[in-house]
């Protein structure tokens, strides 16, 4: 790697109003490194939620294999049990990698969990069934599982933080919104190849062992994301933290938690707000609605795979735009258009759903995933701005994953068994609906982040002469502080 001032990066302490600003002091991204950046990370998001995803969406096959029972309810509910417990130790991943991330870098941290959830998924698809061996086939999915949610636990708050900090200050929005396109792929190549699974095999096949195909998968890929990630450059924010740390290197994972708790607790529940309207949808429309199709309307289960599959690819080029947008126009109004989208169109787009046939479940699915674009598209750059470079990739992950256990992986679970319970169908809907609310009073709380630097990081540009323009606004904001001190009233 090059010299840090010398043609990557120029970094500093953010100085104050009144110190004296230099090109110096002002990050200036190299492009090249930014485009590697976020490629790696999209690509590696793409592969673990691939192996993460394809469970959802083979949930009634794996249903029969591992939970046999007379009813489809009760075995749809047993696997999203099991869905649902991986988030139960993603808490804990958050808290162990996340803290981690800070101290030994996000790029090492990222590489771990990346072979965490390969050999997760790998090792469901060489699990035995039930017939052959009785209730240990479901504990080892469930361990499976476990692994998977424990690994997951330190992903996405790092590579989150890891584009964040490569980012410029102008661009970040739209520069962020790529991790969440990486996740759509992965989730369509997950949808995809069940789909084409379900579609040109037998039952009798796809319940012998055509199930287990996506999670073998899992493991080339998860060697080609690992190289991807090991070729990186650290963070010039972790890079310049790493620095300044040398002097207090006797600081513990346990007391920078008890740091980021005490002196972070209003940007942490600002972050479980947030990730709760973004989580709740995300898990009804992409994770729980493909199997009410099939389990609780009916519909057949390729059919439902290829209209979600459809979604999600138009999804890729609106969550992007959402990111740009709120670049321009601010992070808060393009995610309170979706919170109060959802409240609005959350029953007409289950109404759509419910007719049953292809175009009006293409048209409710699609209002849905318009939606969740405003959240995919904004989320990535809103979440990372909530904290300092210090505790970032921790106290997000911790936040990050205390919400989704608590109200993103559960909603499969508790939304069907509301449905089970009440009969009502429209269940999603008001489920949907009552998180939307959450979100209003989130996103209004949050202070605006776009075009500012991260807390405790200087400015960052994609250029040169972006610099030189900010040196000039900072002169003439000190010359205006010369003449006007603080305390006169300005005509």
């Amino acid at each position: 790697m090059s010299s840090l001032h010398e043609g990557l990066w120029h970094n500093s302490e953010s100085s104050s109003p009144k110190s004296d600003l230099t090109l110096d002091d002002i990050t200036i991204v190299d492009q090249s490194l930014l485009k590697r950046a976020v490629g790696a990370m999209a690509i590696g998001n793409a592969m673990e939620w691939f192996d993460f995803g394809v469970y959802s969406y083979i949930a009634v096959t794996l249903g029969k294999v591992f939970f046999p029972s007379s009813s489809p309810a009760a075995q749809l509910l047993a696997t999203f049990g099991t869905f649902a417990a991986a988030f139960l130790v993603r808490p804990i991943g958050g808290m162990v990698f996340g803290p981690l991330g800070d101290r030994i870098g996000r790029k090492r941290v990222l590489a771990m969990t990346m072979i965490m959830m390969a050999v997760g998924t790998f090792c469901i698809g060489l699990i035995p069934s039930y017939d052959s061996i009785g209730v240990m086939a479901p504990v080892l999915l469930l361990v499976a599982r476990l692994v998977q949610g424990f690994s997951t636990g330190g992903e996405y708050g790092g590579a989150a933080t890891f584009i964040a900090e490569f980012s410029p200050d102008k661009k970040r929005g739209f520069m962020s919104s790529f991790l969440e396109c990486g996740t759509l792929v992965g989730y369509v190549l997950g949808a995809g190849v069940v789909a084409v699974m379900t579609s040109v095999m037998s039952q009798e096949t796809l319940l012998g062992w055509g199930w287990r195909i996506p999670f073998i998968i899992a493991g080339p890929l998860g060697l080609i994301g690992l190289y991807i990630r090991m070729k990186l450059e650290e963070t010039p924010a972790f890079q310049r933290e790493a620095e300044k740390a040398e002097a207090v290197s006797h600081e513990t994972t346990k007391q920078q938690f008890r740091e980021t708790l005490l002196q972070q607790w209003k940007p942490l529940l600002q972050c479980v707000g947030l990730v709760l309207i973004f989580n709740v949808t995300d898990y009804m429309a992409l994770s729980y609605l493909p199997s009410y199709l099939s389990a609780t309307l009916k519909f057949n289960e390729s059919h439902g795979l290829f209209i979600v599959l459809a979604v999600m690819v138009l999804m890729i080029p609106l969550t992007i735009f959402a990111g740009r947008l709120s670049d321009t126009i601010g992070r808060k109004p393009v995610m309170l258009a979706g919170c109060i989208g959802l409240l609005v169109l959350a029953i007409p787009a289950l109404s759509l759903i419910r007719m049953g046939t292809v175009p009006s479940i293409f048209a409710g699915m699609m209002i849905l995933g318009a939606l969740l674009s405003t959240f995919t598209g904004v989320m990535p750059s809103s979440l990372p701005a909530l904290f300092p470079t210090k505790i970032r990739y921790g106290a997000l992950a911790i936040g990050f994953n205390v919400s989704v256990s608590l109200f993103g992986g559960t909603t499969p679970l508790v939304t069907a068994w509301l449905v089970d319970t009440t009969g009502n169908l429209m269940m999603p809907a008001y489920y949907l609906m009552g998180a939307s609310l959450i979100g209003i009073v989130s996103v209004l709380a949050l202070q605006e982040t776009a075009k500012k630097p991260l807390k405790g990081s200087p400015p960052a540009v994609a250029s040169k002469s972006e610099a030189h323009a900010i040196l000039r606004g900072h002169r003439e904001a000190t010359e205006m502080d010369d003449v006007f001190p603080e305390g006169t009233v300005r005509a």
